[in-house]
This record gives C-alpha cells, sequence and structure tokens, in this order.
C-alpha cells in the first residue's frame, strides 16, 4: 500500500473508532459549527493550530495562505473573516505566524520568484514600514524573526481595518483580535500581545471598507 492509499485506509479505521467512542460524534458534527475562534495562519505544513492549541473539531474555523496574510486585495481571506464575524460570531480572531516561515524569508531574500512575487511584496511592504527597527538589530537571524512578528502585527490591523470587524466591536468587545507566533522548534505559541488601542493613529489613516 502506497502512501496515498493509506490515507484511505486511515480514514476507515478512523471513522471506526470514533463510532465505537461515540455513536453520535458525525450525527453532531454534521448538525452545523459554533466555533469561538477564527484561525489565520501559514500552509506550512508543519504548523497544525489543532494540535498545539488543544481543540476540537468545530471549535476552531481556519483559513491558512503562504505567510499568514490578509492583504486588502484578497477576496477569498476578507470572505472568510466576514463569514466568521457576521455569520459564525467568533470571539476570537487569531493571526499566527510562525519563526522559520518560508514566505516571511523569500521576502528577506528578495530573489525573483515568478508569480509568487505579488504576494510576498506584501511582506516585502511590511518591511517598508519597519525598516528603521529591521536594520538596527545585530544580525539576519534577529531580522528574520522581528520580520515575522511584525507581519503578524500588520495582519491584525488589516483585520481591524475592516468595516464588519468595526462594526462588530462597536456592539462590545469582540471579536479580540490576537497576534501569535508559533516556535516550530520549541513547540510553544508565543502570544505578542498586540493591543489595538496603541495603533489608532495607523487605524485612523485609512478608510473603512
Amino acid at each position: 500500500m502506497n502512501l496515498y492509499e493509506s490515507v484511505f485506509a486511515h480514514n476507515r479505521q478512523w471513522v471506526t473508532d470514533q463510532l465505537a467512542l461515540d455513536p453520535e460524534y458525525f450525527n453532531r458534527m454534521a448538525d452545523g459549527q459554533q466555533p469561538e475562534f477564527l484561525y489565520i495562519g501559514c500552509s506550512d505544513s508543519r504548523v497544525q493550530p489543532e494540535d498545539f492549541m488543544g481543540v476540537k473539531p468545530g471549535e476552531v474555523f481556519v483559513h491558512r495562505n503562504i505567510a499568514n496574510l490578509v492583504p486588502n486585495n484578497d477576496t477569498n481571506a476578507y470572505s472568510v473573516v466576514q463569514y466568521a464575524v457576521q455569520h459564525l460570531q467568533v470571539q476570537h480572531i487569531i493571526i499566527c505566524g510562525h519563526y522559520g516561515c518560508g514566505g516571511v524569508r523569500a521576502a528577506l531574500d528578495n530573489k525573483d520568484l515568478g508569480a509568487l512575487n505579488s504576494w510576498i511584496r506584501n511582506i516585502d511592504d511590511v518591511y517598508r514600514l519597519h525598516r528603521q527597527e529591521l536594520d538596527a538589530l545585530p544580525d539576519e537571524a534577529a531580522r528574520f524573526r522581528r520580520l515575522v512578528e511584525l507581519n503578524v502585527q500588520e495582519q491584525c490591523l488589516n483585520i481591524m481595518k475592516l468595516s464588519y470587524v468595526q462594526q462588530a466591536r462597536a456592539k462590545g468587545d469582540y471579536p479580540r483580535i490576537h497576534g501569535w507566533v508559533y516556535d516550530i522548534a520549541q513547540g510553544t505559541v508565543v502570544d505578542l500581545k498586540i493591543n489595538m488601542a496603541n495603533f489608532k493613529e495607523e487605524l485612523a489613516l485609512y478608510r473603512l471598507d
């Protein structure tokens, strides 16, 4: 049996095991979802939020792409956020980057990646916005780690610019926006503790769409 075929064998065994533990498991899953979290992360195969968050199916609405971006021209990401906020009414939106991110590395290396260039340019813009801080760091490794963190911060700001997020928060204190970085080498999650109240000036520069 090759690796591809083994996936289906594993699926059949998994269904059997789940039903043995809980005969109503799949019926409950089919009834719908009420996740408290929207998780926006990198597509990197080593980063699996369900594992390091310790959550169950139905508890996290997930969107992933290269370098966990939420750029202003990505209708896919914006549709996910809008659905999560307006229809699922999630309580928390998490932007999660990870140290060693290949997308962030590509921006630092400044190589021609063909069609990927337009996507990576979003990270180039993050570097441009924070060039003074990044260029003052002692070495490339420190700049790499810090750019991962700053990229998460900028994506949190992009979320806050959205009208439906602003409208939801005007009715209460939710959804709350969180910036995380997953450390693959340690298996730990770092909460960057990004306080949106500290970015009123940056957010005021943008017209809400």
